[in-house]
């Protein structure tokens, strides 16, 4: 059974409660939401009545949050930062025929999807898109997401995954940390610093069985949770990473990066559009879902993929698959 809707607290009042939690004083939270003392406190007062806590002890004039109310605090600031997120995208959308929600792993949306986004404007004005990054598969029971673009492997519970394409990845490093560690060899790599992503942990030693090369540690090095921030370190001379060759192409051929050795291997995954079953029919969904398989073979056609930049002519690496 629903829980009824006036035992439910209200956006005043956790608005006023998220508000003294963080700055830890009622006055504070007053002037950030333009009201009075008097009603901040009035607001958090009637929460505690409604949830049968105590949120804060009073201190002067501080305010601690008690156990209960730091439990309470992440609760109430997610519910807000959605319900902020939810009204921004009703108002952007005005004008729209159709929105679509879209998660996003960061790197990919910004080095290939947003470069390609014009075009399906130019195709489907009506339709406007929204973009919140999301790094794991998640439930879209409970979320206004009509759509995901996701890394790994095509299982996703109540949705459906499309093959958009595989991912090969090459050993790069500035020039300036090549010519100061020489490193001319695979073998050199033992002696380098490694740079990994937090989310595939093993690829170096992947990297390294599929060489030949044995290397006692292959985990030592810094560790990131994106890739754009893996390659913002390589390109910094902090170390060598392993990194998936489209999405640096812009530091290769600017020369920010080189690919050290024609050992390129194939990612432990592969990228997929992802829909959830009840909204896979929706129309505004469907040519979503149909525009970017079409670019996901366009850019296999076009070598967004394949070493086919200048600087990487002497190079040969496998051409990256679409299905």
């Amino acid at each position: 059974m629903p829980w009824p809707r006036r035992l439910m607290p209200s956006v005043q009042e956790l608005s006023a409660f998220e508000a003294a939690a963080r700055h830890g004083n009622f006055s504070r939270a007053a002037d950030e939401l333009a009201l009075t003392q008097s009603a901040i406190s009035k607001q958090v007062s009637h929460l505690e009545a409604r949830l049968g806590v105590t949120l804060f002890e009073r201190e002067g004039r501080r305010v601690i949050l008690t156990d209960q109310g730091r439990d309470f605090r992440e609760a109430a600031r997610d519910l807000l930062d959605r319900f902020a997120t939810a009204t921004l995208a009703v108002m952007a959308s005005a004008g729209s025929e159709s929105t679509l929600n879209v998660a996003v792993l960061p790197t990919l949306a910004a080095k290939w999807l947003m470069p390609r986004l014009p075009r399906f404007h130019e195709e489907n004005a009506q339709i406007s898109l929204n973009f919140t990054t999301r790094l794991e598969p998640f439930d879209f029971a409970g979320t206004s997401f009509h759509a995901a673009l996701h890394y790994g492997e095509p299982y996703w519970p109540g949705a459906e995954t499309v093959h958009l394409f595989d991912e090969i990845v090459v050993p790069v490093a500035s020039r300036g940390y090549r010519e100061r560690l020489r490193l001319r060899e695979p073998d050199d790599l033992k002696r380098a610093d490694l740079l990994h992503l937090s989310t595939r942990p093993h690829l170096w030693s992947a990297w390294f069985e599929m060489t030949g090369v044995r290397c006692d540690y292959p985990l030592r090095g810094a560790v990131f949770d994106q890739f754009s921030h893996t390659a913002a370190a390589a390109v910094a001379g902090l170390g060598v990473a392993l990194l998936p060759r489209f999405l640096i192409d812009d530091e290769i051929v600017a020369g920010k990066l080189l690919i050290l050795f024609d050992r390129s291997m194939p990612g432990q995954g592969a990228y997929y559009g992802v829909v959830p079953k009840n909204k896979r029919s929706e129309p505004a969904v469907a040519k979503f879902m149909a525009w970017i398989k079409r670019e996901a073979e366009r850019s296999n056609m076009t070598g967004v993929c394949d070493a086919e930049s200048p600087a990487l002519s002497a190079l040969t690496f496998e051409r990256v698959s679409f299905a």
